[in-house]
């Protein structure tokens, strides 16, 4: 069954592209010369769906015959603070479709952006294939006055030093580091990150992730760029909306298109007793909380910022938020091994019930690895979130998803956007119709005005919190 299923997800992130490797950069995507037209007159009214199509041309100026290419769609109106993600169909033949909910009134606006070329693609799929492992990390070890450093991951070869074994006893979850020269494997003592493993950025590379020239680029308009949304005319007919859009923005407020209605909570609030395992975009949503409520008290202010753990309480109002890394793969600062905790262990350990709210965010760390290293820990977080779920069903489960993040050559080859739509494609079917709410942080960006940031902007938090609050206290009041 685990079998099947990984095969399903992996064919649902099977990506179109060229057929041959190695292709010039003249005949790759060139977004100046691509260009996207809106279907329809200029005037549409609200309910419907707005077409747009995308025609991708190379540098030499010639239509491409294939798909592939990496593509985001926005719909906005700055003078309203409003804006929703669009979603992309790949012909695989050089044109894209794309498609936009008319959800207000007002002129709106159209922008495509590519990405990464079908040929960069490419290059990103053959890197995670060929050389998952080009993130190192190190581990020291220490017994009194002596230590040593090894480099540590997933995977190590055998046929060279000695390994150290720190698979993890309840998950299976695998980490290795070479064993130091003269200490023993229970010395460790750290684990942190180092540095990328080779070079495998060559001039050949580099020329497909070039900024401002078909690195996240917005493609240009063929004519009209906006259309104006007007209101619906009495007995207009509703147009069927396929879209799987999960909301909008409006007056810079995130609207959810399904589920519990969304309150602003714009002062200090009393919130259920949280507690949140993740990276540091879940310990983006620790510092908020902290900051905006006077009574929350940091009381362990004396370890490692990245990485945690963090704990606040307010004991007036009987609150605790936690904070605390995921596992291995994490590319923090140094941190204690000792703190070192898979998600799926601390879950079984939990009680859960009606005042217990669980965040968790798993992604950007992983991001270079094959997907199914990603797969096989999404399974054991599922499995404890399920039994966890099975003992105390009033428990509410938050799983965030990945978002986008400003790119370079060096990020685009470690962490690109187009991994993270990978893993959260994965992520979404994984979880899919269990009782657990996914926060859309990919469309709570991309469908924004401010950049992308692996950390979101503070206007973006403030909406994913009160999203998550919303669904804590629905009847708040504000």
């Amino acid at each position: 069954e685990e079998a099947k299923e990984e095969r399903d997800l992996l064919n649902s992130i099977a990506w179109p592209g060229p057929a041959v490797q190695g292709l010039p950069l003249e005949v790759s995507s060139d977004p100046a010369k691509s260009y996207f037209m809106i279907n329809g007159p200029p005037r549409q009214h609200i309910g419907g769906q707005l077409v747009v199509s995308v025609h991708m041309q190379n540098f030499l100026g010639l239509p491409k015959k294939h798909g592939g290419d990496f593509l985001i769609a926005r719909l906005y109106s700055p003078e309203l603070g409003a804006g929703v993600a669009g979603k992309v169909h790949d012909h695989q033949d050089g044109n894209y479709t794309v498609t936009f909910p008319l959800l207000w009134v007002g002129v709106v606006w159209v922008q495509i952006t590519m990405v990464h070329s079908s040929e960069a693609v490419v290059v990103l799929k053959r890197l995670q294939e060929e050389k998952p492992y080009r993130g190192v990390f190190k581990s020291m070890f220490r017994a009194g006055a002596a230590s040593e450093t090894t480099v540590c991951n997933l995977c190590l070869p055998f046929n060279q030093d000695p390994l150290c074994n720190y698979t993890d006893i309840l998950t299976g979850e695998p980490w290795y580091c070479y064993k130091p020269k003269t200490l023993g494997c229970d010395a460790r003592v750290t684990h942190f990150k180092a540095d990328m493993k080779g070079n495998f950025i060559t001039n050949y590379v580099a020329q497909f992730f070039q900024s401002g020239i078909n690195l996240k680029v917005p493609i240009p308009s063929s004519g009209m760029g906006n259309v104006t949304v007007i209101p619906a005319e009495k007995g207009q007919i509703q147009v069927k909306n396929n879209q799987t859009t999960s909301g909008y923005y409006y007056k810079n407020t995130w609207r959810p298109l399904k589920g519990q209605d969304m309150h602003q909570f714009n002062n200090a609030t009393a919130i259920t007793k949280c507690l949140r395992f993740g990276d540091s975009t879940i310990r983006q949503w620790f510092e908020y909380l902290t900051a905006v409520v006077p009574n929350l008290k940091q009381v362990n202010h004396y370890i490692p910022k990245s990485a945690g753990p963090y704990v606040a309480v307010d004991s007036e109002n009987n609150i605790m938020i936690s904070f605390r890394c995921h596992g291995p793969p994490i590319f923090f600062t140094t941190l204690f091994t000792s703190e070192l905790r898979y998600v799926a262990n601390e879950l079984d350990r939990i009680e859960g019930g009606p005042n217990t709210v669980i965040l968790v965010s798993i992604g950007a760390h992983f991001n270079m690895y094959p997907i199914d290293i990603y797969i096989r820990r999404l399974r054991h977080i599922r499995r404890s979130l399920l039994q966890l779920l099975k003992r105390e069903p009033t428990t509410l489960v938050v799983i965030r998803s990945a978002n986008m993040r400003k790119l370079n050559l060096q990020i685009s080859l470690s962490n690109s956007d187009w991994f993270s739509q990978q893993q959260d494609t994965v992520l979404r079917a994984m979880f899919h119709g269990l009782n657990i709410h996914i926060l859309d942080a990919w469309e709570m960006t991309l469908a924004h005005n401010l950049p992308h940031d692996l950390h979101p902007p503070r206007p973006i938090v403030k909406n994913m919190i009160d999203l998550i609050l919303s669904k804590i206290c629905p009847f708040e009041k504000t």
